[in-house]
């Protein structure tokens, strides 16, 4: 490879642009970035105060002219302008500032749920390119995921996947590059952390915000009793509704595993309504090869038991759920050529 292709290909840039965090790949270095994606602006002049974990730390604790909030939301943009900044931001600190502009312009490839309409997808590159991309390319988050997870995707066997993010949740059969069969639900960590939020409100009487909830779901919960997980407990400080003081509550691992029982069935009856429509040969395929998980919420205690359990099929969670798809993009930026038929969009395809 040439100097003048090392200098241009070292700024392309992987993202995986998730509801809860944003991660960014960049090629040649791997992943340099982790942040929550969440941006806080002065309501009165409009600018951008933090992005990511600073404007994080904000949440539930502004005063009335700053809102801290997350530009996405079930795994699309609902702030397209909010949206903008937080991408701008992060691309700015992965790119740095060049005197070379043309050629610090990066190439970008953004991992998308894979049930987003053609305005959503539109509104992502529009965001991206507004940001300072150079060319926008689009993969299904699915794809991205089982890359990054390390399954032969560009062969002819069938290969199945799971991705829980914190707005959607992604189940997909892939083959030859290409995705043969897809299920889309924006159930996912959110609506997990959400289902406790309310069994809090309405069992125990008590207010908590997200960060509580978060944290209750990190350390008690669970998707499937497992030994030694019922013995979990938590004391949980909030407000509370009828004497409307602060007041603390101990919680136990099996009350919140109850909570979280509705969302957890939506995600599971996903996983079924897939496999209910596989190709005998691919359904061959996964049942030697199993179903893999990734995302976030692959890291819920017991999840893969649950799906094992309910679907008779062995479940693997991938060794980094967490960065599957920003690998999947990075893999998909280094191997561009081979890989070319895993985009579903790009920002040139009419050029």
């Amino acid at each position: 490879m040439s100097f003048w292709n090392r200098f241009s290909l070292s700024s392309d840039i992987g993202i995986d642009l998730g509801t809860a965090n944003t991660l960014v790949y960049v090629s040649g270095k791997g992943i340099v970035l982790e942040e929550p994606s969440v941006v806080a602006v002065d309501q009165n002049t409009q600018e951008p105060l933090a992005v990511g974990e600073e404007a994080k730390k904000m949440l539930g604790r502004t005063p009335g002219n700053v809102v801290a909030s997350r530009p996405l939301r079930d795994g699309v943009i609902a702030d397209f302008q909010t949206a903008e900044t937080m991408l701008k931001y992060f691309i700015q600190q992965v790119n740095g500032k060049s005197l070379w502009k043309p050629l610090s312009r990066p190439r970008i490839v953004i991992g998308i749920p894979s049930g987003v309409t053609d305005v959503e997808q539109r509104a992502v590159m529009e965001a991206a390119l507004q940001a300072g991309a150079r060319d926008v390319y689009l993969i299904g988050e699915p794809v991205a995921a089982a890359i990054g997870a390390g399954l032969p995707v560009a062969e002819a066997t069938g290969n199945m996947i799971i991705d829980i993010g914190g707005g959607s949740t992604e189940v997909a059969v892939l083959s030859l590059q290409g995705t043969v069969l897809s299920e889309s639900v924006r159930v996912a960590g959110d609506e997990l952390s959400d289902s406790i939020i309310q069994y809090m409100k309405k069992v125990h009487n008590l207010v908590i915000g997200e960060r509580t909830a978060e944290e209750i779901k990190i350390r008690v919960s669970s998707a499937y009793p497992t030994e030694g997980d019922d013995e979990l407990s938590m004391e949980v400080r909030g407000l509370h509704l009828l004497s409307g003081l602060p007041r603390m509550v101990t919680i136990k691992a099996p009350e919140i595993r109850e909570s979280m029982s509705e969302p957890l069935s939506v995600i599971v009856d996903a996983v079924k309504s897939t496999l209910e429509r596989i190709p005998p040969e691919l359904a061959s395929d996964i049942v030697d090869r199993g179903i893999m998980l990734a995302g976030g919420g692959a890291l819920l205690r017991g999840l893969d038991t649950l799906i094992s359990h309910e679907t008779g099929i062995v479940t693997h969670i991938a060794p980094d759920p967490l960065q599957c798809v920003v690998l999947g993009t990075g893999n998909s930026l280094e191997n561009f050529q081979q890989l070319e038929r895993v985009f579903t969009g790009s920002s040139n395809s009419n050029r």
